[in-house]
């Protein structure tokens, strides 16, 4: 398994080099960051605007691949280069980076994992209410855009808080600045709420029509059947044979299942006024930084393949046959 996981990280690193490579030339050809200078009053000098331009390698006038060269250099050292404004792009990506990570992780550790025990649910009691409820709640929540839920629970929220009184649910920023201690702590987590629900619903949606299909169509093998037969209750049967096979299929979806929580973090994260990746994304974009598009693409990729490596560790674990390929 060892070498199998080692040729992974290898090919990983070289989809994350890729991805970094062609998102920086998207950004380069595509985004004027001298429009963020021309037009003002006083009109600022054509030769300051390049000589600032200069300093930040963002200078349409120098070749793209002259300035891609002098990027990568820099992120080869760890230094993502300098936003339009002068700052580092490092101090801004590792403030935003763990707000992100905040919402991604528990997103998709919640969601994952309450949409396989949705999903292998619903397939044991097949046919029955509980799975015909179960089917049809998942594909109206998938068929709802992430920015539509995200703004549903914020009204929701508001509604709530004004017929009480008081604020029982936050929907807006991280946390309150003014609290410290176990006040911030909790207060946290309470911001942490709404922003969570609304990108897990999805994961839940998703895996939950993944994990059933994949259980029935384990539940009717033999070895299930032989697992009855040799005296194992018909829980364990299903936890410790049904679930562990069902679940192989499951976790190759898992990178997939990221990106798309990548996607909808960027919609939550404005909504819900976090200042994390996502956000960053679009106000970057709107603002013609390359260097800050580029630094969030490729922690996207990153994180896409991260979640591709963790998939291969659990297929390798749940498959004997990976281990020995």
């Amino acid at each position: 398994m060892g070498a199998y996981l080692l040729k992974r990280l290898v090919s990983n690193v070289l989809l994350v080099a890729i991805a970094a490579s062609m998102a920086y030339f998207l950004a380069a050809t595509s985004l004027n960051p001298r429009a963020k200078y021309e037009g003002r009053q006083p009109p600022v000098a054509e030769a300051v605007i390049d000589s600032m331009l200069d300093d930040y390698n963002l200078n349409d006038k120098t070749p793209v691949f002259e300035r891609y060269v002098t990027w990568v250099s820099g992120v080869v050292q760890g230094d993502f280069g300098k936003t339009w404004e002068g700052k580092p792009v490092n101090d801004e990506m590792g403030r935003r980076v763990g707000v992100s990570l905040r919402l991604l992780l528990i997103g998709t550790v919640l969601g994952s994992g309450i949409g396989v025990a949705v999903g292998a649910y619903a397939a044991v009691r097949q046919y029955r209410i509980s799975d015909r409820v179960i089917g049809v709640s998942s594909f109206v929540i998938m068929a709802i855009p992430v920015f539509v839920i995200a703004t549903m629970l914020t009204i929701g929220a508001v509604g709530i808080n004004d017929m009480l009184g008081f604020t029982l649910l936050e929907y807006t920023g991280e946390y309150n600045p003014v609290l410290s201690g176990w006040d911030q702590f909790t207060n946290r987590l309470n911001h942490l709420i709404l922003p969570t629900i609304s990108l897990c619903l999805g994961q839940v949606a998703f895996y939950s029509r993944i994990q059933r299909n994949m259980m029935l169509d384990v539940l009717g093998q033999d070895f299930v059947r032989t697992a009855r037969a040799k005296g194992l209750t018909r829980g364990k049967a299903l936890f410790k044979h049904a679930l562990r096979t069902a679940l192989i299929p499951a976790a190759t979806y898992f990178a997939f299942a990221f990106g798309t929580m990548l996607t909808g973090a960027t919609f939550t994260e404005k909504i819900f006024a976090w200042h994390g990746m996502g956000a960053w994304l679009v106000d970057s974009i709107h603002t013609h930084d390359v260097n800050s598009v580029a630094a969030v693409s490729m922690f996207a990729a990153v994180c896409v393949l991260v979640a591709g490596l963790l998939s291969d560790l659990v297929v390798a674990a749940l498959d004997p046959r990976v281990r020995v390929s």
